[in-house]
C-alpha cells in the first residue's frame, strides 16, 4: 500500500433543506506533506465534530483502485484525487486485509484502524445524487478511519508497514457490511462489542442489534 495522494480541504458552504451547511468534504490534492495530529489533520477542515475527525477519525484513508469504478458512475463531474473526500488516497488500499486494531508505521506516524467511512448527505450533494448513498453501501469499499498513535508527517509515496496485528477481530469490509446487513453477524457483534479499538458511541449503536 502506497500513498499518491495527500488531500486537505477549505470550508465549503452549501444550502441543505432551507438550512447553510458548512463541509470539508470537498479535498483537493496537494502537493506538501500533510501532519497527522491525534484528531485531525493539520490545515484540513472539520466542519462537524460530532460526527469526524477525533481520537477514532483522525484521519480518513480510501483506495485509488475503487476511483475507476467512481468514475464510470460519475463521468461528468470533475474528478481529481480527494473526490471520496479522503485525505489520502492509498494505491492497494484493501478493505478486506484490514483488520480494526491493525497498528502501521505510515510516513513519520503510527496509525491504527478503527473504522469505515459511513456516507451522508453531504456526500450525496458532492455527488449531486441521493442515489449514491446506497451505491457507496452496495459497493462495499468504504474506505477506513485511522486513530493516530504517534503524529508525523505523510507525503506521496509513503509506504504502509505493519507494526502489530490486532487479535480477535475483523476486517474494515466486514464491519461496514455488518453495519448495513439485514440480519447481523452475532459473532462479530460480541467481537467489537469487547474491543478496544473502537469508539463508544458505536458500540451503543452495535448494542441494540444483540437484543
Amino acid at each position: 500500500m502506497k500513498v499518491i495522494s495527500t488531500n486537505i480541504a477549505q470550508p465549503t458552504t452549501f444550502i441543505w433543506q432551507g438550512k447553510e451547511v458548512t463541509t470539508g468534504i470537498y479535498k483537493k490534492p496537494t502537493d506538501v506533506s500533510i501532519f497527522l495530529g491525534k484528531e485531525e489533520v493539520l490545515g484540513d477542515e472539520v466542519s462537524d465534530r460530532r460526527v469526524h475527525g477525533g481520537e477514532y477519525k483522525a484521519c480518513y484513508l480510501f483506495s485509488a483502485n475503487h476511483y475507476p469504478y467512481w468514475r464510470n458512475m460519475y463521468p461528468n463531474l470533475h474528478w481529481t484525487y480527494g473526490m471520496l473526500g479522503e485525505n489520502l488516497t492509498v494505491e492497494d488500499l484493501d478493505e478486506k486485509q484490514l483488520y480494526i486494531g491493525d497498528i502501521y508505521r505510515l510516513g513519520k506516524a503510527i496509525v491504527q484502524i478503527t473504522i469505515p467511512r459511513e456516507p451522508c448527505f453531504k456526500f450525496a450533494h458532492k455527488f449531486g445524487s441521493e442515489d449514491v448513498l446506497q451505491q457507496f453501501i452496495d459497493h462495499g469499499y468504504s474506505g477506513t478511519y485511522v486513530r493516530v498513535i504517534e503524529k508525523g508527517e505523510v507525503k506521496v509515496g509513503d509506504t504502509f508497514e505493519i507494526i502489530l496485528k490486532a487479535k480477535h477481530t475483523i476486517s474494515i469490509f466486514q464491519l461496514f457490511e455488518l453495519l448495513f446487513a439485514e440480519h447481523k453477524d452475532r459473532t462479530h457483534l460480541k467481537l467489537l462489542l469487547n474491543s478496544e479499538y473502537i469508539p463508544e458511541r458505536l458500540k451503543k449503536r452495535l448494542k441494540f442489534y444483540m437484543r
